[in-house]
């Protein structure tokens, strides 16, 4: 590692920037699995430096166990290496510290909270908590954890405690105690092409048919109660004298609770076309199901708040809007989110982490791994 953190748990500053350089530095774009890798090969050999023993899962998931014994269960924290940037996003937006903000692409989301936890690992200095500490490092975060999430689940369901070091909220600095849920559809309309000037009346209009989708899928909405819905790519059509054939909508989905999401989903499937020419393939679905406020949740905030009181810091919650892997984890055990490090820009040009918050919010992790 570039640099230690001392026993007392008062991390440096410049070895967490040492390090989070040579993560950063590595560009690891979601659709660059070797790229990826990279940047896990750096991790683990951090974690082997702790004494961790790594395990490689089938997908590309890392597991570095801490001290994991056989007779109780771990705190189990979930990462990921890849970033949304793509290759060549360095040469725009290089790593640079301007005052107390630190830029460039996957600095807050999350590799900053990739160097926090290995520092705060070190901080404890072998003094594992009880079942030691699983940390789960997974490739595909920000596409889905398609590869990853069977393993996220399976670990979830031995350990006591779930730590997620995804960022904190933007500018609160607050963590968040719960997610709304994901999905996607994609509906697939197929009509019948005809000349629209010499055979209109041959032709099945596909897009005429997702238009009335669109006001019927928008419809479902309920933002009071947290369902939101956005029909946000529309794409048909041939030629604009030939009754459309085909059309396709992608729609996003964000639910508060399980309900909310098989309620929409329910209607979403029983959606006919009125032109009985035209035919609809429906894809997709709910992807992460809604990480719900509950009170094991609530108790890790508290604690969580209670370290900060003493630790001289405000530490506040929030639910928000978008989804993580904790998403998959709250069913399962208490999950706390969003102990990553403070900062702004999550996947914007922005992207920068606050380093007169960062050292705190890594002794509040610091002391949770201790203290759970």
């Amino acid at each position: 590692m570039g640099g230690m953190s001392s026993p007392e748990g008062h991390p440096e500053l410049q070895a967490m920037l040492n390090d989070l350089r040579t993560l950063v530095e590595i560009e690891s774009p979601s659709s660059d699995l070797a790229a990826i890798c990279r940047v896990m090969d750096v991790v683990e050999q951090w974690a082997r430096d702790l004494g961790a023993e790594t395990h490689g899962l089938p997908g590309g998931t890392r597991l570095f166990n801490f001290g994991v014994g056989y007779d109780e269960q771990p705190i189990l924290v979930l990462t990921h290496a890849d970033t949304v940037w793509p290759h060549g996003t360095l040469a725009q937006m290089p790593w640079r510290v301007e005052g107390d903000r630190l830029y460039g692409p996957g600095t807050y989301d999350m590799k900053a909270g990739i160097v926090g936890l290995i520092h705060a690992l070190r901080s404890l200095n072998h003094g594992w908590p009880r079942g030691g500490v699983q940390v789960l490092l997974s490739p595909d975060e920000e596409t889905g954890s398609a590869s990853s999430r069977g393993h996220i689940e399976n670990a979830a369901r031995h350990a006591r405690a779930v730590l997620v070091v995804e960022p904190p909220v933007a500018d609160s600095h607050n963590l968040k105690t719960g997610r709304k849920g994901t999905g996607h559809f994609s509906l697939h309309f197929h009509g019948v092409a005809s000349h629209a000037g010499n055979k209109p009346e041959e032709g099945a209009s596909a897009i005429t048919a997702a238009a009335q989708a669109v006001l019927e899928i928008q419809a479902l909405a309920r933002p009071d109660i947290g369902t939101t819905i956005s029909v946000g790519l529309i794409r048909g059509g041939s030629a604009v004298n030939v009754v459309p054939a085909e059309c396709v909508l992608d729609v996003d989905l964000r639910v508060s609770t399980l309900a909310e999401a098989e309620r929409v989903t329910a209607a979403v499937q029983a959606m006919t076309p009125a032109d009985p020419r035209v035919t609809l393939t429906l894809g997709g679905g709910l992807n992460r199901p809604p990480f719900e406020q509950g009170g094991a949740t609530m108790a890790l905030f508290a604690q969580a708040q209670a370290i900060g009181q003493q630790l001289g810091f405000t530490v506040g919650h929030e639910v928000v809007g978008g989804g993580s892997d904790g998403n998959f984890t709250a069913p399962l055990a208490p999950t706390l989110d969003g102990l990553g490090a403070p900062g702004d820009g999550a996947h914007a040009s922005h992207e920068h982490v606050r380093l007169d918050r960062w050292p705190d919010h890594v002794r509040l992790l610091t002391r949770l791994l201790k203290e759970i």
